[in-house]
């Protein structure tokens, strides 16, 4: 294996290799009309458009229905950007919610949706350009014809596993059932990547982290026994210029384009 090759290289789903965006609007707005009931089902003009830009708020799926309570409020977008974590506290208490219910809301829609009508929803999630090409290289029949050394791929995922595998499929991508790691799991994406590393055999590995959520790739950061793995945050993902900006000096966390992303690993450097 190359020096500067993985042996193990883990991605994030939703934000890394897909674009869930569509679905993630959705699912919330339909959420929003179960518990606000407007007038009109139709979402307001440019309401969309507005969740697209301030979705990198967003920490857990309950939060994406308030994120449009907050918008049809006319809540400052800067507002929204600088201080969520309030604003989303203050729409909770004055309207009555509670964070686990809304949550639930929020999946028995999307369960519904996917037992009625799944190829609807399968066909609202769209692959990052360059993504899947870059995937199909490292199936190992791609590397037995010398296009480059075999890196072991999984998939960690707060996304269900089946339907990460479902998506992949479509494209071509055949990956078993032990390297999409999704939300049926349970644990935290630091101690999936400790339990890669465990299970590596063989030469000594190397893991490759890349997410788009920096708070996920800190709470990596912050674990003494995984400082050998390189982290990745993906520009091109959900996160915003701020989270962007912060990494820049780094040490740990290094910025990776889509146009690197796409090229061999000598080129994420």
């Amino acid at each position: 294996m190359p020096a500067d090759s993985p042996t193990i290289l883990a991605l994030d789903f939703d934000g890394v290799v897909c674009d869930g965006l569509l679905e993630y609007f959705q699912t919330s707005w339909r959420t929003y009309c179960q518990i606000w009931t407007p007038e009109s089902e139709t979402p307001p003009d440019d309401l969309a458009s507005t969740f697209y830009r301030l979705r990198p708020v967003v920490e857990i799926g309950w939060e994406m229905p308030l994120l449009l309570r907050a918008i049809v409020l006319g809540i400052p977008e800067e507002k929204i950007v600088q201080d969520w974590s309030t604003v989303a506290q203050e729409l909770i208490e004055s309207e009555n919610l509670d964070a686990a219910d809304t949550g639930k809301k929020l999946d028995a829609v999307r369960d519904d949706w996917i037992t009625t009508d799944l190829n609807s929803w399968l066909g609202l999630h769209q692959f990052y350009p360059g993504v899947i090409d870059r995937l199909h290289r490292m199936l190992p029949s791609a590397s037995t014809s010398g296009l480059e050394a075999p890196t072991q791929l999984f998939i960690v995922t707060t996304k269900e596993g089946r339907f990460v595998k479902q998506l992949l499929q479509q494209q071509g991508i055949q990956l078993s059932q032990e390297q999409i790691i999704g939300k049926e799991f349970k644990r935290p994406k630091h101690q999936t990547l400790r339990q890669l590393l465990q299970a590596s055999t063989g030469e000594a590995a190397t893991l490759w982290f890349v997410e788009d959520r920096l708070k996920t790739l800190q709470s990596v950061q912050q674990q003494p026994d995984l400082n050998a793995i390189k982290l990745y945050l993906a520009d091109w993902g959900y996160n915003t210029a701020e989270h962007r900006d912060s990494v820049r000096d780094d040490n740990r966390i290094q910025l990776l384009s889509l146009s690197q992303f796409a090229q061999d690993f000598s080129a994420w450097f």
